[in-house]
């Protein structure tokens, strides 16, 4: 998995996160909030991990970390950030929409990376919820790698949000929004918030199905061709994404075609010789959210002058014409309810006047 390059995270940690997920079980406390569970109670629930493995809950959690901004989000839009007690890799400051932003700033950072394993262990949560998968290779190395023991004789369970921490592993292409739609509604059955998830799924496909009516049709030779440039990856190499990372399914669900779908895994690292030879239709400036309008598009301005200046880009037809998309990293990236949003917005650009 390496869908977690933003807020704070630098282009230096992409291949460490490959690896499988574990599986840990661990003791849950009793929920006080009968109103976020469903009306049937929904207990017990069962979740699992990149192999299959199982961890039971009888109960919602009540004192949640979450690993990043991604997972964080997700209970926000879930309705129980008042549940989440900590987090790695903060959002920065105006990087989430409306009124989640002030929510996530409330939220104690236990590490502006990855927690460290004795923070993580004391710090009297409930459920870890993981974006990454294994974290061998993150933080102080692989002596800071959890063990299920060790959850579970912190009374801690582990569990991941397998659209992202298990992309690496995935042995079929990513096509589709269905493993982050799955991720919502196991996320809200866990946490007894499933008539919420419901409403973020359902409208997730209302975007999309409205998305696919208008474009979906269109023949794979027809389509338009797409790369997204993650301009904060760096540039002397660009990273690509490839077939299993959910940038793939928004980029072919918008009606597009990614031109490294041929790569199998989730990111890869590729020559600008390499993005010449696609020859792409449209280049996506992917950058990530620095947390105001103006700052944004300062980013934004940069990403797009370095392609009309760089010697190996700017001779590139759609850098002359300036088919460009100005779409934040993350939305694209990163496995959330933002991801059909950032399908209808490609759409738009790339078919103007067929998508409302």
């Amino acid at each position: 998995m390496r869908s977690r390059l933003w807020w704070g995270t630098t282009a230096a940690v992409l291949g460490l996160l490959a690896a499988g997920c574990g599986s840990d079980s661990g003791n849950g406390d009793t929920a006080s909030d009968a109103a976020a569970k469903p009306a049937s109670d929904g207990y017990p629930v069962t979740a699992t991990d990149c192999m299959g493995a199982k961890t039971t809950f009888s109960e919602a959690p009540e004192k949640i970390v979450t690993s990043n901004a991604s997972s964080l989000e997700l209970l926000l839009r879930l309705g129980i950030g008042d549940k989440v007690i900590g987090t790695g890799f903060p959002p920065g400051k105006g990087t989430l929409p409306g009124d989640l932003d002030a929510q996530a700033q409330k939220v104690k950072v236990l590490s502006q990376t990855v927690i460290p394993k004795e923070k993580l262990l004391g710090s009297g949560a409930d459920l870890y919820l993981d974006t990454f998968g294994a974290m061998e290779g993150m933080g102080g190395g692989m002596e800071d790698a959890l063990t299920k023991e060790e959850f579970k004789a912190a009374g801690i369970k582990h569990v991941y949000l397998k659209s992202t921490a298990c992309a690496a592993m995935n042995k079929s292409l990513v096509t589709d929004l269905s493993a982050v739609e799955n991720d919502i509604t196991s996320l809200g059955q866990v946490t007894g918030t499933s008539a919420k998830a419901k409403e973020l799924v359902m409208g997730m496909k209302t975007k999309v199905d409205a998305v696919q009516k208008a474009v979906g049709g269109a023949a794979e030779n027809d389509r338009p061709t797409y790369f997204f440039f993650d301009y904060d990856a760096g540039t002397k190499q660009p990273m690509a994404v490839c077939n299993r990372q959910v940038a793939n399914a928004v980029i072919t669900l918008a009606g597009a075609r990614n031109v490294f779908s041929d790569c199998d895994g989730d990111f890869k690292q590729v020559g600008w010789e390499d993005v010449i030879a696609k020859n792409p239709d449209w280049i996506q400036l992917g950058v990530r959210n620095r947390g105001s309008e103006a700052t944004n598009k300062k980013a934004f301005d940069e990403a797009q002058k370095w392609l009309e200046t760089n010697s190996a880009t700017k001779g590139l037809k759609t850098v002359k014409e300036g088919h460009f998309l100005r779409i934040g990293s993350e939305q694209t990236t990163i496995a959330g309810a933002e991801n059909a949003d950032t399908v209808e917005e490609i759409a738009k650009t790339l078919y103007p006047g067929k998508v409302g």
